[in-house]
């Protein structure tokens, strides 16, 4: 079973096409031309972790995947969900979720809530989630009437939406495709159904996780940054890893990433995380106690750096076997890139199987004219 290699089926209603995916495991897909994965021990100990999680609310399991750069994190949650996708889970998954953060959809004020929404951002959560579990969602009807109103940035003078109990969830999700201003209330009210049914299990899968925890790119009108829990999408996705809203059945994983230098780790997730070892920590250290109650009770899954030799050779496997590599896939090039990268994935693969695609350096004839060589 480890080191086995699949291939995951993808289609137009698959989450990885639907949400996306992390840029690393895009540029991998294309190079293999569809999703490739391993069976690694991580893998087998997360499916335990499913399998405990699709009878119980999503507040008693709240997992976070940490380790090293390259270790497999972001690997290990489309893993994850993969596997529950395969189980007929309701699937919600943000696979970038610095986009939440990083200025680069609108935002409003709400005076209502006194917090920021984000329409677009909404409107294409709600879109995707729609595509991916419509087969699902079309067994659920809503247990309560919506009196949700306008959002402030839509005239006063409009007839406010009212969504009456009863009402399946595809339609609740399409009143709010309808307008995008609409979209941030209607996804509250269709995450507050999720909570209340339990007919099937959610997974809400965040990756980037860390970035919902740092400072935004938002600013006020004051020009002063806004902090990601008076942001309408972080602060529905912070709740829920906070257990403080919790589906009825279900689980909640999220994954670090350690190279994204615009939104690194903060020091409220390295001591809630307990990833203080990583690091030498200060008693100067700022924290910030209003991240530190999103953080409680989140478990720290650690994802071990190196590959065993059987998971390395079915990796391996794949790349020699998708044609992706013009050098022969020998014994002595394997055991070469699997000592460089000491059994790092991502350095596995990128610093070494994907080096063998470079040719000999160009030899410069000075004989011969441009463009063999710059004359100037």
């Amino acid at each position: 079973m480890i080191g086995k290699p699949t291939v995951i089926p993808v289609h137009k209603t698959h989450p990885f096409v639907a949400f996306g995916t992390p840029k690393p495991s895009l540029l991998e897909n294309r190079i293999l031309s569809q999703p490739t994965t391993i069976i690694r021990q991580a893998t087998l100990d997360m499916a335990k972790v499913v399998e405990f999680a699709k009878d119980k609310p999503s507040s008693a399991t709240r997992v976070c995947y940490t380790g090293d750069t390259g270790a497999g994190k972001s690997h290990l949650l489309q893993q994850t969900i993969q596997h529950c996708y395969a189980q007929k889970w309701i699937v919600i998954s943000i696979p970038r979720a610095f986009a939440t953060v990083n200025s680069t959809t609108p935002h409003t004020y709400d005076l209502r809530t006194r917090t920021y929404l984000q329409p677009e951002f909404a409107y294409q959560t709600l879109q995707r989630i729609l595509t991916v579990n419509e087969a699902q969602l079309s067994t659920l009807s809503s247990l309560q009437t919506y009196d949700l109103g306008r959002a402030a940035s839509v005239p006063p003078t409009e007839k406010p939406l009212t969504i009456p109990a009863g009402s399946p969830l595809p339609d609740l999700i399409q009143e709010g495709l309808n307008d995008s201003a609409d979209a941030p209330l209607v996804l509250d009210a269709l995450m507050t159904e999720l909570q209340a049914q339990e007919q099937h299990p959610v997974l809400l899968a965040i990756d980037d996780f860390q970035a919902l925890f740092a400072r935004t790119l938002y600013l006020d009108p004051h020009f002063t940054a806004i902090q990601s829990y008076h942001l309408s999408m972080p602060r529905l996705l912070m709740q829920f890893a906070s257990g403080q809203r919790s589906f009825g059945r279900g689980a909640v994983f999220g994954a670090l990433t350690t190279t994204n230098s615009q939104f690194p780790i903060s020091n409220d997730v390295y001591l809630a995380l307990d990833l203080d070892a990583e690091r030498w920590a200060s008693p100067y250290d700022k924290h910030h106690k209003p991240m530190q109650e999103y953080l409680k009770g989140i478990l720290p899954l650690h994802i071990p750096t190196g590959m065993t030799p059987t998971e390395a050779a079915g990796l391996f496997e794949i790349w020699m076997g998708r044609n992706a590599l013009f050098a022969d896939g020998n014994d002595a090039l394997f055991l070469s890139k699997y000592t460089d990268s000491n059994g790092n994935p991502r350095n596995f693969v990128w610093n070494g199987l994907l080096r063998s695609l470079e040719g000999s350096p160009l030899v410069i004839d000075r004989r011969k004219p441009y463009p063999q060589y710059n004359l100037a």
